[in-house]
């Protein structure tokens, strides 16, 4: 599934080396300790001494120590893209929605689909996908497209790929609110027992897609082939997510041979599953006159089990990737 990627400009890496030298001061006596800097020597500097000895609890304690400017990064990011742009943050309305058309036509005029709401469990699914591929598509290359900031100013390189996800968060809003007419439209509610399991499988995908943005965007820094292959893959794996097809398509053929759990150990599976489960709300339908599965017939704990093991699954995800990305920032300069 194609997703936009926006591209640095010289106007965006000037602003984002202004905000990362004066707007982000050093509060950090232990990065600066760790770099061989006195504590009484680092009071009042305004760069931030980011090394690969520092461990990741002190590296998280900088990250959000530069909350500030990972917030200024998401506005950048933003702006940049819809840059020129008359409409704005409106196509990130329009373009959801176009696509969702077009899936609409071909799966339930063209092919024939009987779902029911057919457009909304499709666009459950896509919510939380779109949020998923194009942080990890765009953090994958955000430390190589922002050389310049990189190799000039001395701040938490990790809130690049940080900001990507952050800007697919924003995103993922307004395609929210897509979902939220299409619902009323429709006249489908959904299932508001299962609100705080989309939460959490939320912010699972969220921190799932930010341990792979970090890692894969200090890879792409040595191994520049990363991004592209990334785009493959997440082309085979939104096919390997039940979207545009129902999940119990997949159970019957593997449930008989006890294999359903290779396809619930892809990690989206079960994120998918439980917006499905909170926005489509209709665990069964009657299609053609009979009443036929679409999700899982499982109760509430089943999905959050599942949910739970993703999220913890991300947590490892995030902090081997900060360590990794601590090791390889050492020669990034020399790369770039």
């Amino acid at each position: 599934m194609a997703v936009d990627v926006p591209a640095s400009s010289p106007d965006a890496d000037r602003r984002i080396e202004e905000a990362a030298e004066v707007r982000v001061p050093d509060r950090s006596a232990e990065a600066a300790e760790a770099a061989g800097v006195s504590r009484t020597a680092a009071r009042g500097s305004v760069t931030r001494v980011v090394t690969p000895t520092i461990g990741v609890r002190k590296r998280l304690h900088e990250i959000w120590l530069s909350r500030e400017l990972l917030i200024y990064l998401v506005r950048t990011e933003i702006k940049v893209k819809y840059k020129n742009s008359v409409l704005g943050l409106v196509w990130s309305m329009i373009a959801p929605a176009m696509t969702l058309a077009i899936y609409f036509f071909v799966f339930s005029i063209l092919l024939d689909n009987k779902m029911p709401n057919f457009v909304i469990y499709l666009f459950a699914g896509l919510l939380l996908w779109n949020l998923f591929s194009l942080g990890v598509l765009t953090g994958t290359g955000v430390v190589v497209n922002n050389a310049g900031i990189v190799k000039k100013v001395s701040f938490p390189r990790e809130i690049l790929a940080l900001a990507a996800v952050g800007s697919a968060c924003v995103f993922f809003f307004f395609q929210a609110i897509v979902m939220v007419i299409f619902m009323v439209i429709l006249r489908a509610p959904p299932d508001v027992a299962y609100f705080p399991l989309l939460i959490l499988a939320l912010i699972a995908g969220v921190i799932f897609a930010s341990g792979l943005a970090v890692l894969l965007s200090s890879i792409n820094v040595y191994l520049r082939d990363t991004q592209h292959l990334i785009e493959v893959i997440l082309t085979a794996w939104f096919w390997a997510c039940p979207i545009v097809y129902s999940y119990q398509t997949v159970e019957a053929k593997l449930g008989p041979r006890h294999l359903s759990w290779i396809y619930l150990a892809n990690p989206m599976t079960p994120l998918v599953l439980a917006f499905q489960r909170c926005l489509y709300n209709k665990p069964s339908a009657v299609i053609n006159g009979v009443l036929t599965p679409i999700l899982p017939q499982h109760g509430y704990l089943w999905y959050a089990a599942l949910v739970a093991i993703v999220l913890v699954l991300g947590l490892v995800l995030f902090f081997v990737a900060l360590a990794t990305f601590g090791r390889l920032e050492g020669n990034f300069a020399e790369e770039l």
